[in-house]
């Protein structure tokens, strides 16, 4: 599987537990969130993320209204 190489290329553990930590990390941390997915419309998760927002920032009204200061007695 690409994903083990590209994680333990070049690393030695001490122990399996050390190896599935690194690997979970990997997978978790980086590979997950920046590979694309088709069901995201071939985005990764953080390009998905960041347009979604950049879409509803876009569409929200913006109200230009100054606040009236508040009545005091």
């Amino acid at each position: 599987m690409l994903i083990n190489t590209e994680c333990i290329r070049g690393r030695v553990f001490t122990t399996r537990a050390e190896a599935n930590l690194a690997l979970f990390e990997y997978i978790d941390g980086f590979y997950n969130p920046r590979r694309i997915q088709k069901r995201l419309g071939y985005l990764s998760p953080i390009e998905y993320e960041e347009k979604h927002y950049a879409d509803q920032a876009a569409t929200e009204p913006v109200n230009l209204k100054p606040r009236q200061p508040a009545l005091t007695s």
